[in-house]
């Protein structure tokens, strides 16, 4: 199942203008996530920021997800 997800994945960065630009959004925040996650120290501001892109990049999955699913459904009927 996992196989099939990552072929889906691939095919829509592909063929996908929307489902690329999400992916590349998400990596971005990712990035810079993990960039705020590498610091010892996080000052308030930091931490509220670090937060709000969890969420920004969470909602992101969430749509890209959504898209993986829709082109699934298609593709079985």
């Amino acid at each position: 199942m996992e196989q099939y997800q990552e072929e889906i994945k691939a095919h829509l960065m592909a063929t996908d203008e929307e489902f690329r630009r999400l992916a590349t959004k998400h990596s971005e925040y990712k990035k810079r996530v993990e960039e705020l996650e590498s610091r010892p120290h996080l000052s308030d501001e930091d931490h509220m920021e670090e937060v709000r892109l969890k969420k920004i990049k969470l909602h992101l999955k969430d749509q890209m997800l959504e898209m993986i699913s829709r082109y699934r459904t298609q593709q079985t009927v």
